[in-house]
């Protein structure tokens, strides 16, 4: 079998790890990839193998793009294999870099070797979630479903963290098939078991003593099962608004306090929703009743001082204000806007493509302030995440200014039935572990659901794919903070150092030896 083929395949079963699928055997394809670099003969050719191992694990992660692209086919479809391969090429470059690095500055033989190769693989992981806004999709620690004994890890040291004692717990077992001294290969293999294991134990334990409380709060989330492709149609406008009201006032064993709408519920801007005399708004305020609020996420439209229009992606928080209808308590701005989603890098360039009408506005959106929670009346501090931004770490604040809850909206209906959703609510779900906080989570298709502050769906309050339907439920007591909500993402930084030192480390020798040879 070629390196080249190789290398598509261990991408490929690296994906494989992560949900829907769940074959957690496929971490292994990290060592192996490690060991394939090692035989390589340039420092070029390892960056191509990584690069085709990449391309295998994002094609896998990321081919429900392409779905989006499907809604409108007759117009769109001749791009859906443009984005289906374009993403993960782009993508795989940081892969292709890694691998690069790795095979530049290794030892060879040395056991702590793998140390090396995690702290690059997992240091351009943080660069991909971080440059350009950012794509923090499936990363590797992801592998680990949220809510699962290993996924606790996130509470310390964030997704990044289990990702980089993922990676280098997996690859120390590399050793074991490349030469060397038996003795510090079979050492090195049980440092990587015991770092597997010890996140493994301390997660199992957490969760052990885990006593979910239940709030005073109680949250309805509301799934209508609407298609994205029946949002553009004109005839069903007034159907889908009933179909939110009807829900939203369905009778229930518990009144909420707080209703929860997905992203872009309804095919209309809150502009024209809220408009004089409007029978959307109307209707929505007879579902609404007193002391109840409504988070519904809708589109908006706000005038320039030159005469111009910004487009935001909004969720608004409602209450009911008697005759006047409903008042508006809040407005939440998505902050991390998707490229090619919301706004287009070069837009002038490439509206002629037809990209511009997937946004459904006729000009980007504009991004809002920096993430902040929502105070609102008679209900605990609530942090939005729209969306993709679901994906990130730390937009949830810690300290002084932690809300008590995280309210995800997203549309995962473009996805439709692929993998898309479910991953999504896997990576969203990891957002309640690193804070301690639970989260609603609403979506118009699926996957809706109620998170408690572990990671964990809670149990019969999830709604599935071509559901339609609500979550009754209170909400979850948040725990108290975690180290990650204190310190962020440095000790993912500590740990990224302490692993660069110890894989850096053989160099020493190398170098010295070098030196002395030159002297000579």
């Amino acid at each position: 079998m070629g390196a080249g083929l190789t290398a598509l395949i261990l991408g490929a079963a690296a994906a494989a790890a992560h949900p829907p699928f769940g074959f957690l055997f496929g971490i292994l394809a990290y060592p192996a990839l490690m060991l394939l670099a090692e035989r390589t003969l340039t420092t070029r050719g390892a960056f191509g193998l990584g690069w085709l191992a990449g391309f295998a694990y994002f094609f896998i992660s990321c081919w429900w793009v392409a779905e989006a692209f499907l809604v409108n086919a007759e117009a769109h479809a001749w791009m859906a294999p443009f984005a289906a391969s374009l993403l993960p090429a782009g993508l795989a470059l940081f892969w292709g870099g890694a691998v690069a690095i790795y095979r530049r500055f290794h030892v060879a033989g040395h056991p702590l070797r793998p140390l090396l190769f995690a702290a690059a693989f997992c240091g351009l992981e943080w660069l991909r979630g971080t440059i350009l806004t950012g794509f923090p999709w499936n990363p590797a620690g992801a592998a680990w479903g949220a809510g699962s004994a290993a996924s606790q890890f996130a509470a310390l040291a964030g997704i990044y963290g289990l990702s980089l004692v993922t990676v280098a717990g997996a690859s120390l077992i590399g050793p074991l098939f490349s030469a060397g001294r038996l003795k510090t290969r079979v050492g090195a293999a049980v440092l990587g078991m015991l770092m597997i294991g010890a996140i493994m134990v301390s997660g199992a334990h957490r969760l052990s003593v885990a006593r979910p409380e239940a709030s005073d709060t109680t949250v309805r989330i509301v799934q209508a099962d609407v298609q994205q492709q029946a949002k553009w149609d004109a005839e069903n406008f007034e159907a889908i608004v009933q179909r939110y009201v009807n829900l939203t006032a369905r009778p229930g064993a518990q009144v909420p306090d707080v209703i929860v709408w997905p992203e872009g519920a309804l095919p209309i801007t809150a502009n024209e929703a809220f408009a004089q005399g409007s029978p959307v708004a109307a209707a929505m305020a007879r579902a609404v009743q007193p002391g109840q609020t409504l988070l519904a996420g809708f589109s908006r439209a706000e005038p320039t001082p030159k005469g111009e229009w910004r487009y935001f992606n909004s969720l608004f928080a409602l209450s009911d204000a008697g005759d006047a209808g409903l008042r508006v308590e809040a407005v939440y701005d998505k902050h991390r806007l998707v490229p090619f989603g919301e706004y287009l890098p070069v837009g002038d360039l490439m509206s002629w493509t037809g990209l511009r009408s997937l946004v459904h506005v006729p000009a980007d959106f504009s991004a809002g302030p920096a993430p902040a929670p929502l105070a609102l009346p008679g209900l605990p501090d609530v942090q939005p995440l729209i969306c993709y931004e679901s994906l990130y770490p730390g937009f949830t604040p810690g300290g002084a200014a932690r809300p008590a809850w995280i309210a995800n909206v997203s549309n995962d209906a473009w996805f439709g039935r692929t993998s898309g959703p479910v991953q999504h609510l896997n990576l969203a779900s990891y957002r309640a572990i690193e804070t301690g906080l639970p989260m609603a989570r609403a979506t118009p298709t699926g996957v809706s659901a109620l998170i408690d502050p572990w990671g964990r769906v809670v149990p019969g309050k999830r709604l599935e794919p071509g559901e339609s339907g609500v979550i009754d439920a209170r909400l979850p007591r948040a725990l108290a903070p975690t180290l990650y909500s204190r310190i962020g993402d440095t000790g993912f930084g500590l740990m990224l150092i302490l692993a660069l030192g110890a894989g850096l480390w053989p160099m020493r020798s190398w170098i010295s030896r070098r030196r002395s040879l030159s002297g000579n």
